[in-house]
C-alpha cells in the first residue's frame, strides 16, 4: 500500500513537471515569435490589429454581417503634422520622454477615478499602440499584466516616430473606421495630410471612446475637448515632433 502511495506521488510530479516543462517551452516559443514579429513590423504596413479582428468577429458572432472595416494604411509622412500632435496632446504630452509609462500621469488618474464618475485613463501612446495591436480590449488584470511586457518590447525594438506611426493608423475614430486616413476621408472628404488643426483636435477629443463620443455628432464635452486639445497643442508647438 505504502509502495502505491509512493508510485503514485512520483507520477503525480512527474506529470506536473512535464506540463510545466511544455509550458515553458511555449513561453519561449511565443516570446520569440512576438519578438521577431515586431521587428519585423517595424519596417512594414500594419495588415490589421488583434483590435479590428476582435471587432469583426465579435460583430459576425452576433450575425451582424453589415459591420464593415475602414482601414487606409499611411505613413507618418503622410499624416498632418497637426494631427501628429493632436493625439499628444491630448493622450500623452509626455510621449518624447518617457520610456513607455507615465508613472505621474497613471497616479493622476487613478486619484482621479477614485472621485469622480469620468473614468480617466493614465496609458501612454504607447500602451494603447501595444493594446490595439497585439491585446484584446477589456478591463482584465491578465490584460494589463501582458501590456507592460508588450509596450516595453515595442518601445526597444521601434523608434518613438513608429510607435506614433502605428497608433494614428489603427486607433478606432468610430464604429468601423480605423486609423486617421480613414477617419478623415469619411468625416471631412480628405487625406489625413490635409487635415486642418481644428479638425486634427476634433478627432483626437473622440479617442477616449469614439462609440459614444462623436466626431460628426460632438456634444459640448467633445467641443470643450477639442478646444482644450488646441490650446495644449499651441503650448507644445510644433518643434515638440522634432524630438522624437
Amino acid at each position: 500500500m505504502v509502495k502505491k502511495k509512493l508510485c503514485f506521488r512520483f507520477l503525480k510530479r512527474t506529470n506536473y513537471r512535464a506540463f510545466f516543462k511544455k509550458c515553458g517551452w511555449f513561453l519561449l516559443y511565443f516570446t520569440f515569435a512576438l519578438t521577431l514579429l515586431t521587428f519585423v513590423l517595424r519596417f512594414l504596413p500594419i495588415p490589421f490589429s488583434a483590435y479590428m479582428a476582435q471587432q469583426k468577429i465579435g460583430h459576425l458572432l452576433r450575425l451582424d454581417f453589415d459591420y464593415d472595416l475602414q482601414y487606409d494604411w499611411v505613413s507618418l509622412a503622410e499624416i498632418s503634422p497637426d494631427m501628429q500632435l493632436a493625439v499628444i496632446a491630448a493622450e500623452d504630452q509626455h510621449f518624447a520622454e518617457h520610456n513607455g509609462f507615465d508613472w505621474n500621469a497613471i497616479e493622476k488618474a487613478l486619484a482621479h477615478n477614485q472621485k469622480s464618475q469620468r473614468i480617466r485613463g493614465g496609458s501612454t501612446i504607447s500602451q494603447q499602440t501595444a493594446k490595439n495591436l497585439y491585446l484584446w480590449h477589456g478591463q482584465s488584470y491578465l490584460r494589463k499584466g501582458l501590456e507592460m511586457p508588450v509596450t516595453m518590447l515595442l518601445e526597444t525594438a521601434w523608434s518613438k516616430q513608429r510607435i506614433l506611426e502605428v497608433y494614428l493608423n489603427i486607433a478606432e475614430f468610430g464604429d468601423g473606421i480605423f486609423g486617421v486616413e480613414a477617419a478623415g476621408q469619411y468625416y471631412f472628404k480628405k487625406s489625413a495630410k490635409d487635415l486642418t488643426r481644428s479638425e486634427a483636435a476634433l478627432l483626437a477629443a473622440v479617442l477616449p471612446n469614439p462609440i459614444i463620443y462623436k466626431v460628426n455628432k460632438p456634444s459640448a464635452y467633445v467641443r470643450v475637448r477639442q478646444g482644450w486639445i488646441i490650446r495644449q497643442m499651441n503650448a507644445l508647438g510644433k518643434g515638440y515632433l522634432k524630438q522624437l
